[in-house]
C-alpha cells in the first residue's frame, strides 16, 4: 500500500461494475476517504482480471452481474492469480446462495448496493485488516450456518453446474457462437458443444432461449 502521510496507509482499489454511473458514485464514496483510493476501473469481470494483472492493487470491489465474467467468476480467477488480493462483492442481490458463493470464491465481504453509502467504506477497511464484512442483519445467521456446515462436514449449498459450465452458459446467453466461446476460453468448438449439451441435460432445458432465461434468473446476465 502507498502512504500519503506518516502512519496512514492508502489502500489501492480496483472497482468493477458494468454501469458507469454506479462506478462513478462508488468512486466518489471511496476517493473521499483519506485511506482509500480507486486506481483502476473495469466494466466487466474479464477486464477486472486483466487490470489486476498489470495494476498494483490491494483490494478489488466487484459487482456480481457483469458481462463476460461475473463478479464471482472474476473473484475465483483473482484468488488464483493473486492470493493476497482482498476482494469485496458489491451487489444488489440480497441472496444467501450468492453470499456462500462469494465466500467460496475468495471474497472477504458482501455489501449491498442499496446501503453502499453506509457500509462500503467500513467494508473496505475491514477487508484491509483481513476481517470479514457482511451486511448487518445477515452476519450472525449466515456465518454461523456456514461454519456449522463446514465443521460438520456437510456440503455447502450445491451448485447445479461446474465453473466451466457456468462460464459457457453466460457466454451462450450473451449471444456468442460456439466458435467465439471456444476462442475466448481457448478450448475447441467441439468441447464447447459438449458442455452446452451437458448444460441442457443437467438443467432440463431445450435450447439457447431457455438457457438465456435461466442465466437471467440466476443473475449471470441482466435482462
Amino acid at each position: 500500500m502507498t502512504t500519503t502521510t506518516p502512519g496512514r496507509a492508502v489502500a489501492r482499489i480496483l472497482l468493477a461494475d458494468d454501469h458507469a454511473l454506479v462506478r462513478r458514485g462508488v468512486r466518489l464514496i471511496l476517493d473521499n476517504e483519506p485511506d482509500l483510493t480507486v486506481v483502476g476501473e473495469a466494466g466487466d469481470g474479464a477486464e477486472a482480471v486483466a487490470l489486476a494483472r498489470t495494476t498494483d492493487v490491494d483490494l478489488a470491489v466487484l459487482d456480481i452481474a457483469m458481462p463476460r465474467l461475473t463478479g464471482l467468476q472474476a473473484a475465483r480467477e483473482l484468488s488464483r492469480l493473486k492470493p493476497d488480493l482482498r476482494i469485496l462483492i458489491l451487489t444488489m442481490y440480497d441472496n444467501e446462495q450468492y453470499f456462500f458463493e462469494a465466500l467460496k470464491a475468495g471474497a472477504s465481504g458482501y455489501v449491498l448496493k442499496s446501503v453502499a453509502d453506509r457500509d462500503l467504506v467500513e467494508a473496505c477497511r475491514a477487508a484491509m485488516r483481513d476481517e470479514p464484512f457482511i451486511y448487518p442483519g445477515a452476519i450472525t445467521t449466515l456465518i454461523r450456518r456456514y461454519l456449522d456446515r463446514a465443521r460438520e462436514g456437510d456440503p455447502l449449498p450445491a451448485r447445479a453446474i461446474t465453473d466451466r459450465e457456468e462460464e459457457i452458459l453466460k457466454l451462450v446467453a450473451e449471444g456468442h457462437t460456439s466458435k467465439e466461446i471456444g476462442d475466448l476460453l481457448v478450448i475447441s468448438t467441439k468441447t464447447v458443444e459438449r458442455h452446452r449439451a451437458n448444460l441442457l441435460q443437467k438443467l432440463g432445458l431445450k435450447d439457447r432461449l431457455e438457457l438465456t432465461r435461466y442465466a437471467i434468473r440466476v443473475g449471470l446476465i441482466e435482462p
